[in-house]
């Protein structure tokens, strides 16, 4: 998992970095961020304020915050942004009908200066439910392809079984170096 990445990624001493997880309420983030950290995904609440996981590994220390997504705690979101390095971005792909809602949000969150030209991963999760739309259908409709600030990859996953989130790890892990050279 999560770990792996950050072994082969032997950098500078104690290299610090700051990921974002953010996504609508129910869209997986806390499951994906307990699946990173190796943690039992079998019973998840709904996040209250935020959780925060740290990774210790050859020198990196990598902060993530996952950011509770109901309507009232998204005006918070802001407060969370300053001096992130990535983020996540958490898409419940089965939930068709916040589509629009979803995608104001992260049209929202790009704008922020403090994310100017922040990587963005986005994972469209629940792809094991038969009504998940697919990846690159959601990429379409949140217009990812005019996102020209910023280096983005959309993901399917799913959270629960951990199908595609070492492929967006890795996506990260490559940011990173890239970042480095």
């Amino acid at each position: 998992g999560l770990l792996s990445i950050i072994q082969r990624l032997k950098g500078s001493p104690e290299q610090e970095l700051r990921i974002v997880l953010l996504g609508l309420d129910n869209a997986g983030k806390t499951t994906l961020l307990k699946h990173l950290a190796s943690e039992e995904v079998s019973t998840i609440m709904p996040t209250q304020g935020f959780n925060i996981k740290s990774v210790h590994s050859h020198g990196f220390k990598l902060n993530v915050w996952d950011i509770g997504g109901q309507r009232s705690i998204r005006p918070y979101w802001r407060k969370y942004l300053g001096s992130t390095d990535l983020l996540i971005y958490v898409i419940d792909s089965a939930d068709q009908k916040r589509f629009e809602e979803t995608g104001q949000e992260l049209a929202e969150l790009t704008e922020e200066e403090s994310l100017m030209g922040v990587p963005l991963l986005v994972f469209a999760n629940k792809q094991d439910l038969v009504t998940a739309a697919p990846a690159a259908e959601i990429a379409e409709g949140l217009s990812l392809h005019t996102y020209r600030d910023r280096e983005w990859q959309i993901q399917a996953c799913s959270a629960l079984s951990g199908e595609g989130v070492q492929d967006g790890m890795n996506w990260i892990s490559s940011q990173i170096m890239n970042r480095k050279k």
